[in-house]
């Protein structure tokens, strides 16, 4: 998935950050990710299950040396040996062909998002949020107070993760609102709104219950960072 964000719509975020923390002790840190996993495992699962099953489902009708020999049984032992290792070999070629069109059928993204669980892309977002969330330092604040403001835009979600002193002070619900915020700029189209919304919206929560530090330092850098 392509995305493309102006230099002047960077300076929006960062200038939306910088404006949020002047009134909160807090670190506000944004992501945007074009994916976070190539899902190439369900693939190979959803190719390997097909594979196994739809061909059992020839069975039933009748598929066996018959198929092979239009319904007459050879009466030689050894042909009867024949017959069945060419029927093997057949069924492993069925099985052979299904692998490979389910395998092309689920790389094609919109077909790999229907049939990857909602449970596997949540806990992939969630993982590469947190990964994202230690590797800018967002965890060593001086007061605990680094939030993550993260999106996948292949998966169509959005992550918030806040340290230990507000996930203890700022109620669920609020992110929530931030969530809603920034998915709603991402559906417009408009990522840049989308963020600056979910910045304010954070700003406002974190001024209320982690105000500005005598000296209010800058931690960590005012930008998003786009993967």
């Amino acid at each position: 998935m392509v995305i493309t964000l102006t230099p002047e719509a960077h300076d929006r975020i960062a200038a939306a950050i910088a404006d949020a923390e002047t009134r909160t002790s807090g670190e506000i840190f944004c992501v945007l990710s074009r994916s976070v996993s190539s899902y190439r495992d369900v693939s190979l699962a959803w190719a390997a299950a097909a594979a196994l099953i739809l061909p059992l489902l020839l069975i039933p009708f009748g598929f066996g040396q018959g198929w092979l020999q239009g319904g007459w049984q050879a009466a030689h032992p050894a042909q009867a040996d024949v017959a069945v290792g060419q029927t093997l070999a057949v069924y492993a070629l069925m099985q052979g062909i299904v692998f490979l069109a389910v395998l092309l059928l689920t790389s094609i993204p919109t077909v790999r998002r229907w049939v990857t669980p909602r449970r596997v892309r949540a806990a992939r977002v969630h993982r590469a949020a947190m990964e994202q969330f230690l590797a800018h330092g967002l965890h060593v604040t001086e007061a605990r107070t680094g939030v993550l403001i993260f999106a996948c835009a292949s998966d169509h979600q959005v992550e918030v993760v806040a340290d230990k002193a507000i996930h203890e002070r700022v109620p669920e619900d609020v992110w929530i609102e931030v969530i809603q915020s920034l998915a709603a700029g991402l559906k417009r189209g408009d990522p840049a709104e989308g963020f600056v919304a979910a910045i304010e919206r954070c700003g406002v929560v974190l001024a209320e219950h982690f105000p500005p530090a005598a000296l209010n330092r800058n931690e960590i850098a005012d930008r998003l960072v786009i993967l």
